[in-house]
């Protein structure tokens, strides 16, 4: 056999690997699902990923995953590699479903409602879940990341059957490609319109807004470099923790894909050991 076959057949056999993993991840189900909600006549459930060594005495950092989607689509699987990744190295995972345009017909302002009813639903549960309920990070990508940064820093959109004394707000955010300005020439301004002076978590950054990392792509056509600069500046200027990494020649969603995916992972991971919610 010549070189180049030798070549040809060991790219084969990786790329076989990969689709095989894949294939692995994509059929392994949850540990553990449970109702979080009902509202109206939908049921919104959430997924939840243990350590391998998990017991429910446990006290463990948790991490809620919302999936992107323009507020409009989307589903509970979004994260799930993330999620494997982070309960392997002893957090609890957690993603939630919430309704959404094309399945239930809801604007923005539901979808919101939903996210912080799941953040309370983990802290109301954190001891049948084995959760420290101190120890609760909130992460996303888009949209997702909106709704993680508006359980953190947006005061309105409660739904009104839930518990307002139990906190939705979470102790860290992880963010891809967040939707976090919607004011004029913001993502979504045309959905919010005049309401987002409390809609945008841009706009409702206040002290004690929890330690933040955010992952961005350079050539993301719908989340301008210069948003991230202007809320990083700003969490500067309340005395909050902002990390801002921009990837060369990233579109939005870059995150999904390939060697980004990798290595937007690696740097939650790395900011995750900081914050000490994975031991080092």
């Amino acid at each position: 056999m010549k070189m180049n076959q030798f070549v040809m057949l060991f790219i084969l056999l990786a790329v076989c690997s990969l689709v095989l993993a894949e294939q692995q991840v994509q059929n392994q189900k949850p540990d553990a699902v449970y109702t979080y909600k009902h509202v109206e006549d939908v049921e919104l459930k959430l997924n939840v990923y243990f350590p391998p060594d998990h017991k429910v005495t446990d006290k463990r950092p948790a991490i809620v995953f919302y999936f992107g989607g323009g507020w409009t689509s989307g589903n509970m699987d979004h994260f799930k590699r993330q999620s494997l990744r982070l309960a392997q190295l002893g957090m609890v995972a957690i993603t939630p479903d919430y309704r959404t345009k094309k399945r239930h017909g809801t604007p923005p302002f539901d979808c919101v409602a939903d996210a912080k009813s799941a953040m309370r639903w983990v802290r109301k549960n954190a001891a049948k879940l084995g959760v420290d309920a101190e120890r609760i990070v909130a992460g996303g990508g888009s949209a997702g990341g909106h709704l993680a940064a508006a359980c953190a820093l947006i005061k309105s959109f409660d739904d009104p059957q839930d518990d307002v004394s139990i906190s939705p707000v979470p102790v860290a955010l992880v963010l891809f490609n967040p939707v976090i300005d919607n004011g004029p020439g913001g993502y979504g301004h045309d959905r919010i319109k005049d309401k987002y002076p409390e809609f945008s978590p841009l706009h409702n950054i206040t002290q004690n807004a929890p330690p933040t990392l955010i992952m961005l792509g350079d050539k993301d056509k719908l989340i301008p470099v210069a948003t991230m600069e202007e809320y990083k500046k700003r969490m500067q200027q309340v005395g909050s923790e902002c990390e801002v990494i921009i990837y060369k020649d990233q579109g939005h969603g870059f995150f999904n894909r390939g060697e980004s995916f990798k290595q937007t992972l690696e740097a939650a991971e790395t900011f995750l050991k900081k914050q000490g919610f994975i031991k080092q």
